[in-house]
């Protein structure tokens, strides 16, 4: 583990020489203050994060997670795709035990004429070892609102119907209707540090599970591209299987490679 803490020593230092939260007071007051009017008709921009923890001794774990958020923001449409995963495996007595969480959606926004206001659809798709839900399945479609954009915020609300599958791990399977609502907020604290909230709530219509996701982060530059971000993510389940909590909680520290 020494060597781990060294290099995330290093990668720190040239963060720690300039404060991130420097001009916290003024941010948003000064014409360089202009990410989203930069992002503007790209092509593709978004967020690549990495981490991975091991651990030796008494228990012998290690997990990995690889995370990306890509984006575009069109002249009429704005897309979004995620890909989340964490990977576990504990050895315990030379007995190998792992789990595994993969999660990808896509949610493409067609933008109406005053530009703040589109008619979006959405779909994801989640396989979990760790809830018992093993395998989840959402499409819906609906109207989105960008609340507000200035130089420092952007704030997107979507809402609307659509169907979710559900496979437990016992094999049974459902198809039901469901309610979605959805949240992003980000907001730019700073010239090096970005605020991130995304929260997104499933509900079943159908008495199926209904989910709840949310994501609070905080990513602050180290150097050029290169930022190391903090994260809780919390998520709740309404139906788990038998012997599974209710909700998965988990915080990390990754490195994020940022690209325009």
């Amino acid at each position: 583990m020494r060597w781990l803490v060294f290099l995330c020593m290093c990668f720190c230092y040239e963060a720690m020489a300039t404060d991130p939260f420097e001009d916290f007071a003024i941010y948003g007051e000064t014409p360089v203050d202009n990410r989203y009017e930069e992002n503007k008709g790209r092509l593709l921009f978004g967020d690549l994060e990495l981490g991975f923890i091991v651990t030796t001794g008494n228990t012998n774990t290690s997990s990995a997670k690889l995370k990306t958020n890509l984006m575009q923001d069109l002249n009429n449409w704005r897309n979004q795709l995620k890909f989340d995963s964490l990977v576990k495996k504990e050895t315990e007595e030379s007995k190998g035990l792992s789990a595994a969480r993969y999660f990808s959606s896509l949610q493409s926004n067609y933008l109406l004429e005053d530009k703040n206001t589109s008619l979006f659809l959405y779909g994801d798709y989640e396989f979990d070892k760790f809830s018992g839900i093993e395998k989840q399945a959402s499409i819906a479609t609906g109207y989105g609102w960008r609340f507000l954009e200035t130089k420092k915020d952007s704030i997107d609300l979507d809402f609307g119907p659509g169907l979710n599958y559900q496979m437990m791990e016992s094999k049974e399977s459902n198809l039901g209707y469901l309610v979605r609502l959805a949240l992003q907020w980000e907001r730019i604290v700073s010239k090096r540090t970005r605020f991130n909230q995304d929260i997104s709530a499933e509900h079943s219509l159908s008495g199926l599970n209904s989910r709840i996701k949310s994501e609070t982060s905080l990513v602050s530059q180290i150097s050029g591209a290169l930022s190391l971000k903090f994260s809780y993510l919390y998520r709740y389940n309404t139906l788990p299987e038998a012997g599974k909590r209710s909700y998965d909680a988990e915080t990390s520290a990754t490195f994020v490679f940022s690209f325009n």
